[in-house]
């Protein structure tokens, strides 16, 4: 077995994120979205890992989450995307408290 982990983010009634990491450094995170027939996923990685490594970590989110959600799927359909992460932003980080509603004069 890889050295992969996944930590949940969040979980709704058909979706689930997670964040990826390989031997405790993060290097990705995957979000799946489940349907009746077929599961979607959108996987996020860094640059340097290669194209091997990321056949791997697909074979490990199907084995490991998909299946173990739904082992009668039709499909898995999933896009890769592979950069640096730029930024992460909160409420806090545009001045507004949870539940603020939008007014239409805040930037976003």
């Amino acid at each position: 077995m890889s050295g992969y982990t996944f930590e949940r983010e969040c979980r709704t009634e058909n979706s689930e994120s997670y964040i990826v990491e390989l031997d405790d450094e993060e290097v990705g995170r995957i979000d799946l979205h489940f349907t009746p027939e077929v599961s979607y996923g959108t996987l996020c990685v860094i640059e340097r890992l290669s194209e091997d490594d990321v056949k791997e970590l697909i074979s490990e989110v199907d084995e490991r989450l998909v299946v173990s959600n739904d082992p009668f799927r039709e499909d898995f359909v999933i896009t890769v995307w592979i950069g640096r992460e730029s930024v992460v932003l909160s409420d806090e980080d545009f001045g507004k408290v949870a539940g603020d509603e939008f007014d239409g004069d805040d930037e976003p």
